[in-house]
């Protein structure tokens, strides 16, 4: 693991298009090795495009593979080179959304998706906002030492571990108004979450994000970072109007019909690798 981060740190002096062939280059390969990764892929890719022909899926797939290893090697930028550099790479768009918010008062959650910018886009982000994440810890000790360590590198990042549950987030957030990044996106398993139509799939979503702004009295902005050749943008929305509503179920579905809509825009930023529909409905038979 220290070879690697080394060979990290050293590609940090590269140039971004050298960083993006290197990617493509090692994005191909994992698309040929990773059989698992490349059979969930084609599952979620055929499930939520069915229009799509197979060597569509695959297409997008393979631009998938090298989209998450260039992720990777940018983590060399994002954890080792100078902050103006990283400042210069990423166009942040519409962030009066948060500010002006922050100016009144007014607490606020990012709903932040996982699309293949995100890293590179929140570490721009993080030294023009100070921003509470929660954190899981890692299993392999120095790779858990590294993800924390590079959280922190700005002093402006107010980091919870999953495990402590949602009162410290909200004291976090309260403390000058910072606002928390929140990922809920994924498939946490059947506990707190409840079934929303995503890709018209009934997907085990996590209500958090209706909860949370509504225990906060928070407003949320949604944030979607995508990559634009070397370079990646990060644009802020409009907070939602009437949001948490009193139907936690119709609030969770808003929040995938956004996210699918965001996908639909550049869908081969989006992570296909992670196993979205593994928990489903009792009696239903499982999808990977």
């Amino acid at each position: 693991m220290r070879i690697a981060f080394a060979l990290l740190w050293l590609i940090r002096f590269l140039p971004m298009p050298v960083i993006g062939a290197l990617a493509w280059l090692l994005g191909s390969v994992a698309y040929l090795l990773a059989a698992d990764r490349r059979r969930v892929g084609m599952i979620n890719l055929r499930l939520c495009f069915p229009e799509l022909s197979d060597a569509e899926h695959k297409r997008m797939l393979r631009n998938n593979f090298r989209y998450m290893l260039r992720l990777v090697l940018e983590y060399s930028v994002v954890w080792w080179s100078s902050a103006e550099r990283l400042d210069r790479l990423v166009d942040i768009k519409n962030l009066h959304y948060v500010t002006d918010l922050r100016e009144q008062g007014q607490d606020v959650i990012l709903f932040y998706p996982h699309f293949v910018g995100f890293e590179m886009c929140v570490f721009a982000l993080n030294q023009h906002l100070p921003l509470v994440s929660v954190y899981s810890a890692q299993k392999n000790d120095t790779l858990d030492a590294m993800i924390y360590q590079g959280r922190q590198r700005y002093n402006n990042a107010f980091i919870v571990s999953r495990q402590e549950g949602l009162r410290p987030i909200i004291k976090a957030m309260r403390k000058n108004h910072v606002p928390f990044l929140y990922l809920p996106d994924q498939d946490y398993g059947a506990r707190d979450s409840i079934f929303a139509r995503f890709f018209g799939i009934e997907t085990a979503t996590i209500t958090g994000l209706s909860r949370i702004s509504q225990l906060a009295r928070a407003k949320v902005v949604p944030a979607i970072a995508r990559r634009v050749g070397n370079r990646c943008e990060l644009e802020f929305y409009p907070a939602w109007d009437n949001f948490p509503s009193e139907d936690v179920s119709a609030d969770t579905q808003r929040m995938n019909d956004f996210l699918e809509a965001r996908v639909r825009e550049q869908p081969d930023q989006y992570f296909w690798l992670h196993k979205r529909f593994k928990t489903r409905p009792e009696g239903q038979p499982p999808i990977y």
